[in-house]
Formats: C-alpha cells, structure tokens, sequence
C-alpha cells in the first residue's frame, strides 16, 4: 500500500521539480544488520551548489525493525526514540525532491548511496544519482594524513564537528569538508565533471541566465563548454559585472566566448590577492584556450642589487631575467621607476645609487640637503647599507616563514597565506574560532600551489600597492 501511494505522489512530483542546483550532501544513519537488510533510523541532507547551503532536510526515521545493540551505543538512537518517527515511504518525496538535479555527496558514498538505493527498491522507484565520495576526495587532494575516518579527518582540518553520529553533524561537517576539497582541487576535475554530467544544464542557455546566477563577490570564475572543458579562467572583484562585460564586448575573442559557453562555475576567494593567485595558478594547470596573457610571465622589469666599488649597496632596475636574482618585479617600467622615487625618499637612499639621478659626483638630493652623502662618500658604507638592507627585507621574502593573513569568504573567516624560507607555499581559509597557532593545522588548510615567479611578483605587487590585515612571522 505505501509503494502505490508513493507512486502516485511521485507522478505529481515530476512536474513540480526543477533543476537548480549542484550537490546533495549528506549522512545516514542505520540499524545495523545484516547487509542489505539495514534499516534508515535518521537522515540529514544539505543541498549544496558549491558555495553555500540552499536547502536542508533532516528527520529521524522509523525502519520498522530493531536496531543493534552497539549502534544504539554509538549513536544514541534507541528504538524507543523512534516509535512515532515517520517510516521512509513518508519521507521518501522530500528526499527525492532536495537530491533531484543534484550529485550525490557523502563521506563513503557508496554505503549512503546503497542504502537509500535498497529503500527506494522496496518501494519500486529506481533512484539513481551520479556520487562523490569525500573520503577518496580527501585521499587525492590531502595526501599522507594518518586516518581519513570522518572524525579524524575533520579535527586534523580543524572544521568543527558536533553531535558526531549524528546524520545532521555528520553531514553539516561534511558539507565544510567538501567545500575544503572544492578549493584544493586546482585542476578542476570536481566542477568540471559535475558540468559534463548534467545535460539538463547545458541546453542552449541564456547569457542572461548565467549573469543572473553570477554573484557580486570578488573571486575566480570558470568558462565552460558542454562537456565540462574549461574554456576561460578569469578573476574580479565583482564577478557579476565582469561576465557582463564579457558577454556585451563585440571583440573577437568575446564573440567566440560567447558562442562557446554554456555554463560558468565560479569560486570566492574574499580578497583579491588569492583571486590573483588562483588565477594565475589555474590557467598555467589548465591552459584554457581562450586565456593568453597569463601564459606567458607578466612581469617585464625587476629590481637587483650589487656592491660597488666603494662598497655601497647599489639598486638597479633592469629587464626581467629569470636567470637572474632579484629583489622584486614590476609589470612595467613606469612603475618600477614610481616605486624607487617612492623608496628612495621613504629609507633616505641616494638617488644615484638607485639610479634615478645620473652623475659622476653628487647627486640631485645631496645638493637640496636631502642625501646623506653616500654619492660622495661622506655617509659611512655601514649606515646606509644598513637603510638597504631594511628594504630589502621588508620586500624579499628570501628564508623567510609567514602567515599573511587577508578578509575571507564569510564576516567570520579569514584567508591565510602561507610563505616558508622564502617560498610561497599555497593559500587555506579558516573560521576566525579557530586559532591557527599550530604549523601542521596550518599546513593542512592550505592549498598547494606553485612558487613560481610569477606568484612572487603578484605577493610583492599586491603587498606594495594594498594593507592586508596582519602579516605574522613564523620565525
């Protein structure tokens, strides 16, 4: 009698439902049992579309026989609790109707996803969902951790957890893992497999609809084709505005964008400098066809030191060289040269040993009183060395460890950078009831990225033009 009257309310269902979003998140709790013979004592499922909760259903369920012994212990629920809990035929249209459209997610996906699979036979309704399984997503993407049990996993991480056992604290922990897991995936299999599996998404849409759905916020946006292919990976402080400009441009590039795309996936960042890094990272990971500019290196001066003769310390901005040491880089000439009048001024450096005034004895500052003399000699080589030097450390990282830490997602998180002996390491988020004293905590937050140059050069650029919030030294 309960799988006709489902039946029926199923019927009237498929016309209601539309697809809207991307992931079912959630837990399951049972009986215990022989295997397929566990009953559903409680459920919780989070509709997730990548960056934040859209919906949610939670409920205890009468599985209509006893639960064993030890999973009352572990869980708490005893058979008494669910007496008067709705049976799963009840439930079964509300379960049905926050998972549609979605892929399932769940920390060992294949014992939730056959467990509602075995409750929906019995009620004669095949329920097929695409999974995604948060332990071997944890496994590939945070390698080398010495247990990947729900619990362990989620502590090592410092994501909170409450009412472990429980379906709803399961799953609300799993929905903050899976989030984790989304900004660690840098090659973008995650999204841009969840693309190709939903065809229902892909017909023909409307350039209006994608802006639409786009938000406001600062961060990295992806551009893809029907089978999930990445076209265009772009970063802006308001994303909404910025596929607007995209989608109106008549340029040619924009033309064969706007004909390619058929879908735009996108990820917050909360500041711009992790935009900045992410994209740079990803189009060089990704190689997206319509991206060229950061191909290539996107600096084109430096600045380098040497010692002259009379032992100073001289500055000198010169053409970009990767073979060559350097302090930090410029985009362009111009604003190299504005950072060394800036510079020069702020440590009290002479300006013929940065090379802003060209001569064979004093320079321009020395004859309106405002250099030391180090251009002729007067100021010892040891003071104002030493005024260098202080530069140089406020701007090279060279063997240095810290934590830069910048606005996050949400009013209660924070970005982290992380930066050892020099080298930058990658970029984590975190909840600002987390301290974040630990080195291995930190380290398991962050998302591995590549210490090229080109992420030196935006550090060094972003950190001379903009205040983040604090910069704390490891060391």
């Amino acid at each position: 009698m309960a799988a006709i009257w489902f039946a029926l309310e199923v019927l009237s269902l498929e016309k209601e439902i539309t697809v809207n979003r991307l992931y079912a998140i959630l837990d399951i709790e049972t009986t215990g049992g022989k295997y397929n013979e566990e009953g559903i004592t409680e459920i919780a499922i989070y509709k997730f579309d990548g960056h934040k909760i859209v919906d949610q259903f939670s409920s205890l369920v009468n599985p209509e026989r006893p639960i064993q012994p030890f999973v009352v212990n572990l869980t708490g629920i005893n058979n008494e609790m669910l007496r008067n809990a709705p049976k799963f035929f009840e439930v079964a249209k509300r379960i049905i109707e926050i998972t549609d459209g979605c892929t399932l997610v769940a920390h060992n996906a294949n014992f939730d996803n056959r467990i509602l699979t075995t409750e929906f036979d019995r009620l004669g309704y095949p329920f097929e969902l695409n999974t995604l399984c948060t332990v071997e997503l944890s496994k590939k993407l945070i390698p080398d951790l010495p247990s990947y049990s729900l619990g362990k996993l989620v502590r090592s991480l410092g994501i909170p957890i409450t009412d472990r056992h429980r379906a709803q604290g399961d799953a609300k922990a799993t929905v903050t893992l899976f989030k984790l897991l989304l900004e660690k995936d840098i090659s973008k299999e995650i999204i841009s497999s969840a693309v190709k599996k939903e065809p229902k998404r892909q017909l023909e849409p409307k350039l209006l609809d994608i802006i639409a759905n786009a938000p406001t916020s600062t961060g990295v946006y992806y551009m893809h084709r029907a089978n999930g292919t990445i076209i265009y990976i772009g970063k802006s402080k308001n994303i909404k505005k910025r596929l607007i400009q995209h989608f109106t441009n008549d340029n040619r590039k924009s033309k064969k964008i706007q004909l390619d795309v058929v879908s735009v996936t996108y990820e917050l960042t909360g500041n711009d400098l992790i935009a900045q890094l992410k994209e740079s990272e990803e189009i060089k990971q990704n190689k997206p066809m319509f991206n060229h500019a950061l191909k290539r290196t996107i600096f084109q001066y430096q600045l380098a030191s040497f010692i002259d003769d009379e032992g100073y310390i001289n500055l000198k901005v010169e053409k970009a060289d990767l073979r060559k040491k350097s302090i930090t880089t410029f985009t362009n000439y111009q604003q190299a040269k504005s950072h060394m009048f800036k510079i020069t001024e702020e440590f009290q450096l002479c300006q013929k040993l940065t090379g802003l005034h060209k001569s064979e004895s004093a320079c321009f500052l020395y004859n309106i009183k405002q250099c030391n003399g180090a251009c002729v000699t007067e100021e010892s080589q040891e003071e104002y060395n030493t005024r260098v030097n202080q530069y140089i450390q406020k701007n090279s990282y060279e063997n240095q460890d810290m934590l830069i830490i910048d606005r996050g997602r949400d009013v209660d998180e924070r970005s982290v950078i992380l930066i050892e002996n020099g080298e930058y390491k990658g970029y984590g988020f975190y909840n600002l009831n987390f301290q974040i004293n630990n080195p291995e905590i930190v380290r398991s937050l962050i998302t591995p990225m590549t210490n090229n140059r080109d992420a030196q050069h935006i550090l060094h650029a972003y950190l001379r033009k903009y205040k983040v919030m604090k910069i704390i030294p490891l060391n």
